[in-house]
């Protein structure tokens, strides 16, 4: 954070945006997003901070990151844009900051559209085996959602994009693929039950005991793997204390999934398909995250994973560049830091909120 805004001071733009993990609002109370605030005051810049939350922008995760704007004195400081889906929870936000979401007030006669869930991305897929070395392959069926209908139009045909010469021949999928497990995992996902929260938890010899901690069963032998290793690691058993249910958990098709990590391994995350033995592929993930289908990835499987893991979500991104725009124009007007998307604003084809009130961020 030093050098980015060491990087700032000498190029001094018009404006900055900052991403970050809410981490850096929780972390020694929030020093690293006080310093980074400060830092831009300092160097004579108007700042305004915000926590926004990807599925607030029509994504079936959740995904909350902070995002500080910076602005010279002699520009409009850009605004955060109010949400059009309904996926606020309670008790995520870090409480030092938590007049900084970009959210509705309560009380407001908001309009959101209904949040979207794992099944409305990814259930038109082809199944795919825990085995796919095909970078490109064909779809096996139609769209079956609204998303679905969107994620896969042509960068000709999807508003906003000209990468034309990125468009796929029709029929085209890129990176349907799965990071391939090892014998002795892809042995233990097989024995995952297909249902809603199933996890390692599930498997043979492993019970929950008391304040949902878990522990071997002592009436029962250790069950073995092929290999010969346990069935059920002692990483899984002491994750958490003994507390947490991610590993080897498989996502459920009602579900907004928390958030697209970087490393698509099933030991200490949710990661799995909800009904195939395998985790999720880079395509699903960069569904999660709004890529359009016609984005091809390059390098190495694992490469790609974090090329979509790190990634600002794209209607997130869409959204706070319609934002810069119209600070750019002069087309904000008032001291309210947040403002709504016009109905006219279309992201994955669906309509903007309609809501009237504004919440409140502090700048």
């Amino acid at each position: 954070m030093v050098v980015f805004m060491d990087i700032v001071n000498y190029l001094r733009p018009k404006y900055v945006l900052m991403e970050n993990v809410v981490d850096i609002l929780k972390f020694a109370d929030g020093f690293l997003g006080r310093y980074a605030l400060s830092r831009l005051v300092a160097m004579n810049y108007q700042a305004r901070l915000g926590m926004m939350v990807a599925g607030c922008y029509g994504l079936p995760q959740f995904r909350m990151r902070a995002f500080i704007w910076g602005a010279l004195p002699s520009m409009v400081l850009p605004k955060f844009p109010l949400p059009t889906h309904d996926v606020i929870k309670p008790g995520l936000v870090p409480n030092a900051f938590s007049r900084c979401l970009v959210a509705y007030e309560e009380t407001a006669n908001k309009h959101l559209r209904k949040a979207l869930v794992l099944e409305d991305a990814i259930s038109d897929l082809p199944e795919v085996q825990n085995h796919q070395p095909n970078d490109v392959m064909e779809y096996d069926s139609d769209p079956k959602t609204e998303f679905q209908r969107y994620i896969r139009l042509s960068s000709r045909d999807m508003k906003g994009y000209s990468f034309e010469d990125a468009t796929p021949k029709k029929g085209q999928l890129f990176d349907h693929q799965p990071l391939q497990l090892n014998n002795d995992d892809y042995e233990r996902v097989q024995q995952i039950p297909e249902k809603k929260g199933a996890n390692f938890r599930d498997l043979k010899g492993v019970r929950v005991g008391a304040k949902n901690t878990v522990e071997f069963n002592p009436n029962i032998p250790r069950a073995l793997l092929s290999s010969g290793k346990p069935l059920v690691p002692d990483y899984a058993m002491s994750f958490i204390k003994g507390k947490s249910s991610k590993p080897f958990r498989r996502l459920w098709w009602d579900e907004t999934v928390p958030t697209v990590v970087t490393r698509a391994e099933p030991h200490n995350q949710a990661i799995l398909h909800p009904t195939q033995h395998r985790v999720l592929t880079v395509r699903e993930n960069a569904r999660l995250q709004g890529f359009p289908d016609y984005y091809r990835l390059f390098g190495p499987v694992k490469e790609k994973y974090i090329q979509v893991g790190n990634a600002v979500a794209v209607p997130v991104a869409r959204a706070l560049g319609y934002s810069l725009g119209q600070a750019l124009r002069g087309e904000f007007v008032g001291d309210q830091p947040l403002f709504k998307l016009p109905e006219s604003f279309s992201c994955m084809g669906q309509a903007a909120a309609t809501g009237s009130s504004v919440g409140v961020v502090e700048a």
